[in-house]
């Protein structure tokens, strides 16, 4: 009987698929894409026997393609912290998951498996920029300071390497670096050995280095926007430069847009723990927006709607307004970023 892995292409679903595995699943067929390509159960065939795993992948936005697989028989876990919407109750489905802003995928599938591959775990939180939680998963797998900001650095690499419009702009399609990636049970290892990580890494930081010194198209009290320019590296390095951005823009709402290459923006959106306006709930006004509440998006933002959402998101999160307020400008964090935005959806 077949065996599919379903997962998203960033460090979060990169690094649940590869505890699993680790932990002894069973060679399967691998479907995956960009950060943002989420409606990926669709490309499971329903098979009577058969068993897919579907890991950092809406299940709202996946729904149509899962009630025909579990009607045909196939066995479905489910690993995810994006909105899911009601939870079909079927004896061929097991869900795993929460919406809680302390957790991502490889959170989840760490407490399934008890801890046994828990410096991959690390990896794909430190990817989802769940900091504190990452440096906790790392102190608890025994692992030194020095070992854990190592972990960081991985996961910020491969959670970088998934974004992109297409696998064209990726250094390594995401299908091809899980196969890197279980050639080594140690993510320390993958650090010091992998070539395709030493290319991530150059890339990384070849590309944020164009990106430093961008300024924001529109600045209001907690609400700052900017706008990449129309270039692969601008695109590839979209997730983590919001990430960023909110961390140097404390207490604020970012929007971050990059253009796409057949009009229009991808657009990312992070706000603060604190704030009392959800990411989410603010992205899905818009037509293929969704996510988290501290990071979230839109997977297609038209042109000419650019002045209309930037009005918009100021509205929404000056502090003045109903969005954020004088605690969370005090706060002084951003939320979570990367990972945890929008694969509900989208994927910021």
């Amino acid at each position: 009987m077949t065996h599919t892995y379903v997962f998203n292409g960033d460090a979060d679903g990169l690094c649940a698929l590869q505890q699993l595995r680790l932990a002894g699943g069973p060679p399967g067929r691998l479907v995956t894409g960009v950060k943002r390509d989420i409606a990926l159960v669709e490309r499971v065939v329903p098979e009577a026997g058969g068993s897919c795993m579907v890991l950092d992948i809406s299940l709202d936005v996946n729904r149509a393609a899962l009630l025909p697989l579990l009607a045909g028989g196939t066995r479905v876990q489910y690993f995810d912290h994006h909105f899911a919407g009601e939870i079909p109750a079927h004896p061929g489905l097991e869900a795993h998951i929460d919406l809680a802003p302390d957790v991502c995928t490889s959170i989840l599938v760490d407490r399934h498996l008890a801890g046994r591959c828990r410096a991959w775990a690390a990896v794909g939180a430190f990817g989802d920029s769940l900091t504190d939680e990452a440096r906790a998963l790392a102190a608890q797998a025994g692992l030194s300071g020095e070992a854990a900001e190592t972990l960081r650095a991985v996961g910020t690499a491969v959670n970088y390497n998934g974004y992109g419009e297409a696998l064209a702009d990726l250094h390594v399609p995401p299908a091809d670096l899980a196969a890197e990636m279980l050639r080594h049970p140690d993510p320390l290892e993958f650090a010091a050995r992998s070539e395709a990580y030493r290319r991530l890494a150059e890339g990384f930081r070849a590309d944020m280095a164009l990106a430093r010194g961008i300024e924001p198209l529109r600045r209001s009290p907690g609400a700052v926007l900017f706008v990449l320019p129309d270039a692969a590296w601008a695109r590839r390095v979209s997730g983590t430069l919001a990430n960023d951005l909110a961390k140097a823009n404390v207490g604020q709402a970012v929007a971050l847009l990059s253009p796409k290459t057949d009009g229009g923006y991808l657009v990312s959106v992070r706000v603060p723990r604190e704030a009392r306006v959800s990411a989410e709930s603010f992205c899905r006004k818009f037509p293929t927006g969704g996510g988290r509440k501290t990071a979230a998006g839109v997977n297609h933002l038209p042109a000419e709607a650019l002045n209309e959402f930037g009005s918009a998101f100021e509205a929404e999160f000056c502090l003045d307004g109903a969005g954020l307020g004088p605690a969370a400008s005090a706060a002084g964090e951003a939320g979570p970023a990367e990972g945890t935005e929008a694969k509900g959806a989208v994927s910021p």
